[in-house]
Parts: structure tokens; sequence; C-alpha cells
């Protein structure tokens, strides 16, 4: 434990200016609010708020920052309240402490919640005053060193989890990496200790068989340098357990395939000399394929810059070498510690590597809950990243995997939300196409354009995702609504009854929801059915059997009662309130049936659908819909026919058949040779079509190609 003048006089070393008073006091006032406290080592208590502040003395922060350190226990922990820390040390002091304060008072349903609300109050804090996170970072750091002292072998796992996920990736974020590193090679131990003493062994093997080769090829690399007239300081180390057991597994490669198991740092003082000492490296030795990144011209988020490369070095030794100045190392190991922005009243968003921290604050505003936050800002910290540019040469940057959607959304958010298509490096490509460096991008826009739910398969970032579900969240809700609201109508048809808000608002709380507008969801999304609804309005009422009765598929079912049409489906999206079933493809123009899944809405079959046999025994499950008196469903107004055919294996068969369907306005969506012969080809084509009239129109003009042996409309 560092005593209360080491304290002091290491942070007067850097800082002559500190508030000396004020540490002490501080010191004292933490000793004497944790008292009798000890640790689960057994320790004094007070020994980690100081060990916290020497951690953070370190990192050469300002006085608040560590007085914040010596107290960010004592809120939660003892009897000190916060109008005392802002009597005694000012508000600057009481409000950072406030910020890290240990939230564990908060009661949720799970440890996952809660760990996903302290999370969401901790970007909050943080979004305020960067220190907040370093102090936050110290803490779990120092906690991580004495993990060993905790019996419980499953708060060990949870706490190292979540040092693994969320603290480490802050830390680098922030350019922290020695902390960092420290945060995952800790947190390995405890998680995969055989895969650590695995590497951990692997290592020593190597240092015995080849003695110090570490500083022989720092010997080397240096002649090399003198040599060539370049002055560059040479150091070197092993990367950790940790770095090198993630590249494995990223790579899927063995032990002794990685390149930077050793990894040398050159630092000189001038960018002009990291060129020039790069060009060097290269000249003497081969450099390995795919290894080198220049974060010179192209900065980390978190406003790192270096050169790396990798070659084949002194004693035809794997190293990995980073080039950089005095000035970009001392950001490299301190980070945001060493801009100290927060001190001279820089904003947070005034710096580009703040940005990262900015799109999570529009991730919270944006999750609808906190593990659906925590699982986007899991995304949006933790990756590999890719650098792509926009048309104007602005540097925009993107996890390994990103696709145009998630460039439109970093870019901003109205660009992400009207997206319709994009042009990587002057070709039209897919949305879903896969980025990579160095690709230019332009997006192409329509103000008529909205998120579609199927960007969310192939979107990576954090942000897009959670745009993306918050616009099908509130459209889904829209859908559900409106629909639930015709079941309810059409009920009281069904009930010879005259429709009454008024009767539906009074069994609300029957229901378990606060609005009538929560009730209509709940019934559009089958968690209700409208039965239900009119036997809570009207008890005691039997259903007319004749029209709930559901008759074997076979046969026509019955008609809806008299005077009760079918449900339109007009105005409601494919893949939101509605789903069209695959088995059957139903077209505008055929008889159709509804099924109510609950949770999911209504599936659309045809009325002839071989599926529906297994729902003969719920009728409370069956709808009556139809098409809008357009006969269309809403959307684009394109809408799948599968037909399968047998067409003659000869040249061209192919060629003709999907000119036919051109020249009828069909699309081709999907095609799948479902049975080969010598002679003949069976196929099964899924066609954009308008109606099932337009689909009847593209058989017809088949059957008339002498290639085509058959062809039918695909049924079940």
């Amino acid at each position: 434990m560092v005593r209360q003048f080491e304290l002091v006089e290491k942070v007067k070393r850097y800082d002559p200016n500190a508030d000396e008073d004020a540490l002490n006091r501080a010191y004292v006032f933490a000793m004497k609010a944790h008292g009798s406290q000890t640790r689960a080592s057994g320790d004094p208590y007070f020994s980690h708020p100081v060990d916290v502040a020497g951690i953070l003395a370190t990192y050469r922060l300002d006085s608040a920052s560590i007085i914040t350190a010596l107290l960010h226990d004592t809120v939660e922990d003892t009897g000190a309240t916060l109008e005392e820390i802002e009597k005694y040390f000012g508000k600057e002091v009481a409000r950072l402490v406030d910020g890290v304060t240990k939230l564990s008072r908060i009661e949720l349903q799970s440890d996952h919640s809660r760990q996903a609300e302290n999370f969401r109050k901790l970007v909050l804090a943080m979004s305020e005053d960067i220190r907040v996170l370093l102090v936050k970072l110290a803490d779990r750091l120092h906690n991580m060193r004495t993990l060993c002292h905790i019996d419980n072998a499953d708060r060990r796992r949870k706490i190292a989890l979540e040092t693994l996920e969320i603290f480490a990736p802050l830390a680098e974020r922030i350019g922290m990496d020695a902390m960092k590193t420290e945060l995952e090679d800790l947190a390995f131990a405890e998680i995969n200790p055989e895969a650590r003493d695995s590497i951990q062994a692997r290592l020593e093997y190597l240092r015995q068989q080849g003695g110090d080769v570490s500083a022989r090829i720092i010997t080397k690399l240096n002649e090399t340098f003198t040599e060539a007239g370049v002055t560059a300081e040479v150091s070197g180390r092993e990367k950790m357990p940790y770095s090198i057991w993630r590249k494995m597994q990223r790579k899927n490669v063995g032990f002794e395939q990685l390149a930077d198991i050793m990894a040398f740092r050159v630092v000189v003082d001038t960018i002009e000399n990291c060129y020039r000492a790069l060009g060097v490296i290269h000249a003497a030795y081969p450099m390995i394929h795919d290894r080198f990144k220049d974060y010179i011209s192209t900065p980390k988020p978190n406003g790192y810059r270096s050169i790396h490369t990798a070659v084949i070095g002194p004693e035809r030794q794997r190293i990995e070498i980073q080039v950089r100045t005095r000035d970009m190392h001392a950001i490299a190991e301190l980070g945001v510690a060493s801009h100290w922005q927060y001190k001279h009243g820089v904003g947070l968003n005034e710096g580009r590597q703040y940005k990262w921290l900015r799109e999570l604050l529009e991730i919270l505003e944006h999750a609808a809950e906190p593990e659906e936050f925590l699982e986007h800002t899991k995304l949006e910290m933790f990756h590999d990243q890719v650098f792509c540019f926009t048309p104007k040469g602005d540097l925009i940057n993107l996890p390994v995997g990103a696709t145009p959607v998630d460039f439109a959304y970093a870019v901003h958010s109205e660009i992400g939300d009207t997206c319709v298509g994009c042009r990587i490096n002057g070709r039209m490509m897919p949305l879903r196409s896969k980025l990579l460096n160095g690709d230019q991008v332009d997006i192409i826009i329509s103000k008529a354009q909205t998120p579609s739910p199927t960007w969310e398969r192939f979107a990576v970032t954090g942000k897009a995702r959670a745009r993306i579900r918050r616009f099908i969240r509130g459209r889904e809700r829209d859908q559900y609504l409106e629909l639930g609201k015709a079941i309810i109508e059409r009920a009281f048809k069904e009930a010879e009854s005259e429709y009454s808000t008024k009767a539906v608002k009074e069994v609300v709380k029957t229901f378990a929801v606060e609005t009538v507008d929560d009730l209509f969801v709940k019934v559009g999304s089958g968690h209700v059915t409208g039965r239900e609804v009119i036997e809570a309005i009207f008890p005691g009422m039997k259903p007319k059997p004749a029209q709930d009765k559901v008759v074997p598929i076979t046969k026509a079912r019955k008609p809806a009662a008299r005077g009760v049409a079918g449900i339109p489906i007009k105005g409601l999206i494919p893949g939101m309130a509605v789903h069209f079933a695959g088995c059957c493809h139903p077209l505008p123009g055929d008889r159709i049936v509804g099924i109510v899944t609950t949770g999911k809405g209504v599936t659309i079959h045809t009325i002839d659908c071989d599926s529906l046999q297994a729902f003969a025994e719920a009728p409370e499950r069956w709808l009556d819909v139809a098409w809008d008196v357009d006969g269309r469903a809403g959307g684009d107004g394109n809408h799948t026919g599968r037909i399968h055919l047998t067409c003659i294996n000869a040249p061209g068969s192919l060629g003709n058949l999907s000119m036919v369907i051109g020249r009828n306005n069909g699309n081709i969506s999907n095609l799948k040779i479902t049975n080969r012969s010598q002679d003949f080809f069976d196929l099964m084509l899924d066609i954009e079509v308008r109606d099932v009239k337009h689909l009847s129109e593209i058989i017809a003009a088949l059957r008339a190609i002498p290639v085509i042996n058959s062809v039918d409309r695909a049924r079940g």
C-alpha cells in the first residue's frame, strides 16, 4: 500500500502545482471513513482506494482524479455523503465521485441486467468527463490484481468476463495499451488458465532454446540503422499470452505460425524518419505479406499512430516491428491521459478520438433495454478495423466485416436510414457487400427510403443495428396495433355487437396492459385473441360453433359470419406484423387465410395449403383475411411466386426460360435444380411477380417454349 507522503510526492513530481493540502485531507478522510473495514484478502479496505490512486498517479493524472480515486468508495461503502465531499473537496470532485460510485444498489431482475444498467450509467457519466472512466479502469485493474482472494469461483469468473468484454476494450478505446494488456492477461488467467499456462510454457521453451535472442535481434537492428545513417532507439518485448491466444483463435493458426510473438519498437524523432526507418527495415529483411499497416497516415480512433510491419528478421526470426515518434509513443502508452484535454476544458466532442463515445451515446438513445445497449456496445468496441473513405476523402473507421449499411450509419444516422444503394470504388454493389481497407464508398440515398428489416442480418456495427432495431420496433408496434384493432372489430361483428372503444377500455387491466393501444398491440402480435377480448367484455357469451368450426382442409372452409369481411392486409408491410408463408407463397388474387402465431403476428397461407392441416385442432388461431380492393398487400407490390418445371437438358435451355420470364416482367429471385438426368432437369424457381394473374401469364408463356416439358405452380 502506498503511504500518504509517497503518494503526495509521486503526484508533486509530475505536477508541482498539485493541491498538496487537498491530497492529504482526502487520504485522511478516506482512511477514517473506511475505518476497520477489510477486503477479502484480510487487508484493510483503505488499501484499495490508495492503490487505485497510485495507479492513476503512474499515469500522471491531475489532483482531482487522484482525490476521486481516494474517495470513490466512500459514498457507497461508508456513511459519507456527496454533500460532505462537495463541502470539503469542491463540486468537481463530488461530481467525479458520483460518476464512479459503484451501482450495486440497483435492484434488477438478473446479474446481466444489473451489469448492463451499470454500464449504461458509466457511459453517461464518462460522456460528461472522461476522468470518470480513468478512475473506473484503475479501480477495476486493482480489483483484478487481487481477484485471487475471492473464494467464490463463479464470482471470480463473472468479474473476469466483465473485465474482458467491457473494461479492457474501453481501455483500448482511450489508448491506454498497457492497462488494456494487463486487464486482458489477468482476466485470461482466471477464465482459461490451462491455455495461458500452455502458452507460457511455449514461451519459456523458446527462451531456453534461443537464449537471449531478443537482445541479439535488438543489437542487429541497431547495427542496421547505424549503417543506414538513421538514429533510432530499439526495444523489444514478448507478446502477452492473451494477445497470442486471441490471434491464434482469430486466424486459426498454430503457435509457430505467428509472426509477432516477439515485437520490437523503433522510436525516432520525426515522422519523416519513421518512413526512412521503414525503408531500411524492408531493404534489409524480407517483408511478410499482408502484415503492413500504416497507422500514421490513418490513425486509429483512439489517436494511436505508428507503422506496423512484420519481417523475417535477424537469425531468420519472424518478428513484428513498430515504428513511431516519441510523441506517438507517449500517446500509445498513456492514451487519453497524455492529452490533458480535460484539464484545459476541451469538450468531449472536440476530439476525433471521442467519436466512438458519441456513437455509444447514440446507441444508448436507440436501445430499448439495457441488455440490448450492452450487446450493441460490445459490437461497437471490440473489433479489428478497416479504413474506408467517403467521396470527399474523409476517413471512416469500421470493424472487419462491415458493409455499406454500417458505413452509411457511421457517416450520419439519417444517411443510414435513407440509403438505397452504394458505389464501392465507382461500381454499383449490393448493400450486403463486405468493405475492405482503402475502399471508397459512395452512398445513394432517397427520402422515401426507410431501414429494411433485412439489413439487420448483415449489419455489423452496434450503431447501425441499434437504429435498425429501433425502426423495426416502432413500425412493428404500428402494424400490430392496426392489425389488432381490425381483429377486435371483426370479433365484435361476429358476436353481432357494435364495436365500442369504451367497452374495450374497461377490460384493458384484465390483460395486464395500460392502454387500449397496448391491448391492440397484444392482440395483433398474437398474445391475446379477439375471442378472449369479447369473452372478457361479454362474460358467459358462447361462440357460435358454425362460425368457429374448422373443417378438414380438403373441403371448403365455411365463410365468415354474415356481413363480416376478411381483415384487409393493405399497408401491413411483409416481415412486420404480416408474414407470407414460404410453403405456399400466397399471391394477390389467391384465396387466403391467416394463422396467428404468438409474438409474430399473422402468417398468410393460401386456402388450399397443405400446412394448414397442422392447425385443424386450433380454430382460435385461424383468421379470415383478404387482399385490399386493389389486390395488393402494401410494400413495393412485389411478391414471390414459386413454380416447378422440367426442361430439356440442352444448350440454351436456361437462357430461353429466363428470357421468357424477363420479357413478361418477372424477375428470378432464386433457382434450384431439384433433380437431373441425362435428358431432363427439374427446377424450382422463385419469381417476383405482381399477383397470381401475372404468375399465370408467365407459366403460360413458359409452356409455349419447346425446351420446357412441364411447368406448374408449386403447392407446399
